[in-house]
């Protein structure tokens, strides 16, 4: 049986609770117990760390797990490097680790070109792990921090967004916090595109229900993925999730199961992200994750089939309507003309209702009709190589979802 670890530094020598790293409450109220032990219940048989429990544990690990990132991995270490001060000094008080997964551009030169940044190859992906867990594990296993980050190699930090999250997540009682960052998007495709994704995944995923423990419903976003040690000793680690394409929400699902306390937020003020670089990228990228993030794909496809009817169909007749074509009972067919005017005008409101809660900028949701085309092919993309083929890939890797 693990022993429990040290206690944490959040702990005020009179017993009571200090806020971590100097911070204080919105509300000025007493900080939550930095433990998630102390309202989860249980710790967990064995350990998930590949070196014995260190005296005295550092605050934060943050782990970047990369695969040719040679034209984004600077931009996200100068964001995260640059949070080092004082109170909070990278290699004192935290540290940060880049795992190469294999590279075969500069990501592991340019990450050594950071002062106090570790890096470390991924070890040798062996059959039933994706690239990505096999790269984290790599590193967690030898983690010495209180909370440990997986943050992904396309994302950009705000500044002071590590310490505010190690905060948040202690005020909320949170042995998990996932961020649903900004999204940074260019070129049609991707701006008509993203704001569909991203309205479907809030409604599929509303935020004060995943954060609910009552709730049933889980989500996280391995963007910004947030675990204190002991709720990661409890959930097993990424090896209790080697198989899985999407790990992110697998442990988010745990974290529900097992009671660690989980929350998941937008988040425009701590971390932005571009996630594809190409419309090759993007569209290899969601025909891998949405099968696997909505029940039924190919309902969702026939909707949206059905808003490109409404969009650009209902105008077509109704203009014909008006133009009265009809020889008989013309002022009848003008008014139903009417009829299916209003009919689209309301279908638009519904829509961009429903696109709104993208979080997207306006200028990308007015566009977003425009992307429904191939909004419906990914889906139905998705759905055949998960269910027909069983087989879907990702830089250069081809998986058995």
């Amino acid at each position: 049986m693990k022993k429990d670890g040290p206690e944490s530094s959040g702990t005020a020598a009179g017993g009571g609770w200090k806020p971590v790293l100097g911070l204080s409450d919105d509300l000025g109220e007493q900080a939550a117990p930095p433990d998630w032990r102390a309202w989860a219940g249980k710790t967990i048989a064995g350990t998930v760390f590949a070196q014995p429990e260190p005296e005295e544990l550092i605050e934060l690990t943050v782990i970047v797990p990369a695969r040719d990132e040679e034209d984004c991995l600077g931009a996200l270490l100068q964001s995260l490097v640059s949070q080092s001060e004082e109170i909070f000094e990278l290699g004192k008080d935290w540290e940060l680790i880049v795992v190469d997964d294999h590279s075969t551009d500069r990501t592991a030169e340019i990450a050594r070109g950071f002062a106090g940044v570790t890096v470390m190859e991924a070890g040798k992906l062996e059959p039933g792990w994706t690239g990505k867990a096999n790269a984290i594990w790599t590193a967690a296993k030898l983690a010495r921090g209180r909370w440990l980050l997986f943050t992904d190699a396309d994302t950009l930090h705000e500044p002071g967004d590590l310490r505010r999250a190690m905060h948040e997540a202690e005020r909320h009682k949170a042995g998990m916090l996932s961020y649903s960052p900004r999204q940074i998007v260019s070129g049609l495709a991707q701006r008509s595109l993203m704001p569909l994704v991203f309205c479907e995944l809030s409604l599929a995923y509303p935020p004060a229900k995943v954060s609910d423990p009552n709730a049933r419903i889980a989500a996280a976003n391995g963007q910004f993925l947030l675990v204190e040690r002991e709720a990661y000793r409890k959930l097993g680690g990424h090896a209790s999730v080697a198989d899985k394409v999407l790990e992110d929400v697998e442990l988010a699902y745990l974290a529900k199961r097992r009671k660690v306390g989980l929350r998941f937020r937008y988040a425009d003020d701590a971390v932005a992200t571009r996630m594809y670089r190409t419309t090759a990228a993007m569209m290899e990228g969601w025909t891998k994750n949405l099968a696997l993030l909505f029940d039924n794909t190919l309902a969702l496809a026939a909707w949206r089939a059905l808003d490109i009817f409404l969009f650009f169909g209902l105008p077509f007749l109704a203009i014909e309507l008006w133009n009265a074509k009809f020889a008989q009972h013309s002022v009848q067919w003008l008014g139903a003309g009417w009829i299916l005017a209003l009919l689209w005008v309301r279908t638009l409101f519904r829509f961009y209702a429903r696109v709104a809660k993208s979080n997207f900028p306006f200028v990308d949701c007015a566009a977003s009709p425009l992307g429904l085309p191939l909004f419906v092919v990914l889906l139905y993309r998705s759905w055949f190589q998960h269910r027909i083929l069983k087989q879907v890939s990702w830089k250069g890797r081809s998986y058995k979802p």
